[in-house]
């Protein structure tokens, strides 16, 4: 019998979004190749291509399918952009951050430039003194807003096949039992005891392993990153999954 991948190229297109969109994970993985191969037919579905996603969530079929009319069908990408200048998902601010910059930097698969914006906000939702010295304290985090810290999560999940963001890292350190020994080499930021070398040395795209994005500097400790995956908002994200 052909496969479910293989009837992906001959079923309708309408037909082919709504498994994409509801499907378990190991469905919609299978329909990323079909998804992009078809981006031809995504453009003859309209206004009506996006309107069974919620811009609210964080469903990365949205956010893949936004990436393949990047892609390959950038004219009219913009036409559904034009109407959601700040871009597609809805990413509010507690303290009024403007997150286009970063939503369009994940949208063009520029991760590096991402991770970057990200940083730079987590700066600036620690407040002032972090700032000043260019770094967040682990302190620090149990502050930040957990709109904010929902928001950057919710983007680096849509853009990226649900496998970036800081729920994904929490998921993972999860599994391991909260073994940092055994995260790191697990989501690429250390090979043989050695730390990877950033900038050069991380892997800025799509085939990255899981849970490698966004960064967070390790050569203080862990108490920064355990501070991310333990605010109470990623809390809350890693257990509605």
């Amino acid at each position: 019998m052909p496969s479910e991948t293989a009837d992906s190229n001959i079923m309708p297109i309408e037909e082919l979004l709504e498994k994409f969109s509801i499907g378990s994970l190991r469905q919609r993985r299978r329909f990323i190749n079909p998804i992009e191969e078809r981006s031809s037919e995504l453009t003859k579905l309209g206004d009506t291509l996006l309107e069974s996603f919620d811009k609210e969530g964080d469903n990365w079929s949205a956010g893949w399918i936004l990436q393949v009319l990047q892609r390959h069908q950038k004219e009219f990408l913009s036409e559904i952009l034009n109407k959601n200048s700040l871009g597609w998902f809805k990413a509010p601010s507690g303290k009024g951050i403007d997150y286009g910059p970063l939503q369009l930097s994940l949208l063009e698969e520029r991760f590096e430039d991402a991770d970057r914006i990200t940083t730079s906000s987590l700066r600036e939702l620690a407040g002032p003194n972090a700032l000043e010295r260019g770094y967040v304290y682990f302190s620090e985090v149990e502050s930040i807003d957990g709109i904010d810290l929902t928001t950057l999560d919710r983007l680096w999940i849509a853009y990226s096949q649900g496998r970036f963001g800081f729920s994904a890292q929490a998921r993972l350190l999860d599994s391991f039992d909260g073994r940092y020994e055994m995260l790191w080499p697990r989501i690429g930021w250390k090979t043989d005891g050695v730390w990877t070398r950033y900038p050069k040395s991380f892997n800025w795209s799509l085939e990255a392993p899981e849970g490698h994005m966004p960064l967070v500097n390790q050569l203080r400790g862990v108490r920064l990153m355990d501070a991310y995956l333990n605010h109470p908002a990623i809390k809350s994200r890693c257990n509605e999954k």
